[in-house]
C-alpha cells in the first residue's frame, strides 16, 4: 500500500519540473491527484503516465478559476508549485515585473489556501506544502531580488498557516530546493549570451558538483504529506545539494 493511499491531491504547476515529479510521485503513492496547469498540452502528455491522476486547466492567478477549480470538498494535500524567476538586481525590476513574481509566486498560494482551509478546518485534516526557495530568507543569490523577496514571503506566508491552524488539524510546510533540473531552468540558461558558460556556472556554485532532479523534490513531498510527517509542520525544508551549508 503507498504512503498515501486514499488520500486526495491537488498540485499546481503540474506540467513540468517539480510539479510534474511530484504528481506522478503522490499518484504512485496511492493518491488521487488533480493536476493542474495553464499548459494543457503538458497536461495531457501528464495524464497518460500514471493512474490516478486527473488533469485540469487552471490559471492560478485568476480568482474565479481557482475558486471554481476548489469549490468542492477541500483535498487531503495542497501541493503550491507556480512560480516565476525574475533574473535582475532591485535596480530592474520593473512595477511590471514586480506586480507579477507577487501575484504568481506569493498571491496565487493565498488564493489556493483560502479556497481549501475552511473545509480543511471542517473536516479536521489538511496538508499544504507550498513551493519555496533557497534564494530567499534562507540566502541571498545575485540577480534574484524580486525572486528572493518573493520567496521570503512564501516562508513567512507558511509558517502563519501552520501557526494559525495547527490545533484544527492542518500541516503546513514550506520547501527550498536549490538549483533543479527543470525546462524553466533550461528556458533561462538558453537565454543567457553563453548557455554552456551558464550552465557550468549553476553547477559549479553547487557543492555537491550537480543540480538537483525534480524526483528528489518530489520524493520530499511525498514524506511532507504523508501520515510518517505527521509531528512536523510550520518548517522549512532545506533540499539544496548543500548550497546554504
Amino acid at each position: 500500500m503507498g504512503r498515501l493511499e486514499g488520500k486526495t491531491a491537488f498540485v499546481t504547476a503540474a506540467g513540468a519540473g517539480i510539479g510534474r515529479a511530484t504528481a506522478l510521485a503522490f499518484a504512485r503513492e496511492g493518491a488521487a491527484v488533480t493536476a493542474t496547469d495553464i499548459d494543457e498540452a503538458a497536461l495531457e502528455r501528464l495524464a497518460g503516465e500514471a493512474a490516478g491522476i486527473s488533469v485540469e486547466r487552471l490559471d492560478v492567478r485568476d480568482d474565479a478559476a481557482v475558486a471554481g477549480a476548489l469549490c468542492g470538498p477541500a483535498p487531503d494535500i495542497l501541493f503550491n508549485c507556480a512560480g516565476f524567476v525574475h533574473h535582475g538586481t532591485i535596480l530592474e525590476v520593473t512595477p511590471e515585473d514586480w506586480a507579477f513574481s507577487i501575484d504568481l509566486n506569493v498571491t496565487s498560494m493565498l488564493r489556493t489556501m483560502k479556497a481549501v482551509i475552511p473545509s480543511m478546518v471542517a473536516r479536521g485534516s489538511g496538508v499544504i506544502i507550498n513551493m519555496a526557495s533557497v534564494a530567499s530568507s534562507v540566502r541571498g543569490v545575485p540577480n534574484r531580488a524580486a525572486y528572493g523577496a518573493t520567496k521570503a514571503a512564501v516562508i513567512g506566508l507558511t509558517k502563519a498557516v501552520a501557526a494559525d491552524f495547527v490545533g484544527a488539524g492542518i500541516r503546513a510546510h514550506a520547501i527550498c530546493p536549490g538549483t533543479v533540473e527543470s525546462p524553466s531552468l533550461e528556458a533561462r540558461i538558453n537565454a543567457q549570451p553563453d548557455p554552456a558558460a551558464a550552465r557550468a556556472a549553476f553547477i559549479a556554485r553547487q557543492p555537491m558538483g550537480r543540480l538537483g532532479r525534480p524526483e528528489e523534490i518530489a520524493a520530499l513531498a511525498v514524506y511532507l504529506a504523508s501520515d510518517e510527517a505527521s509531528y512536523t509542520t510550520g518548517a522549512i525544508h532545506i533540499i539544496d545539494g548543500g548550497w546554504s551549508n
